[in-house]
């Protein structure tokens, strides 16, 4: 399985993606059912507005691409993006 995610926005606006092939690495069941819990649509939360120079971003797994920004990530997309970004969501 090969995950992608790419970040956009923030204050400078520089674009930062990360990616990952599973295939082979003893956490590769792990990373396959946070990947499959981060594609699912997260809705927005009710007075939930996009953060002023928030960070937005795009996960693709395996072609299949879900987009979200904050502050309406779900738990699985915030996971899935810290361990790719290497950084907190």
């Amino acid at each position: 399985m090969r995950i992608l995610v790419v970040r956009t926005g923030g204050f400078a606006g520089i674009e930062r993606r990360a990616e990952v092939d599973t295939s082979g690495r003893p956490d590769e069941e792990e990373w396959q059912a946070l990947a499959r819990l981060a594609l699912r649509p997260v809705p927005p939360a009710p007075g939930s507005d996009r953060i002023r120079d928030g960070f937005s971003y795009r996960i693709t797994v395996d072609g299949r691409t879900v987009s979200c920004r904050e502050p309406n990530l779900s738990e699985a997309q915030r996971t899935l993006i810290s361990r790719l970004l290497k950084e907190g969501a």
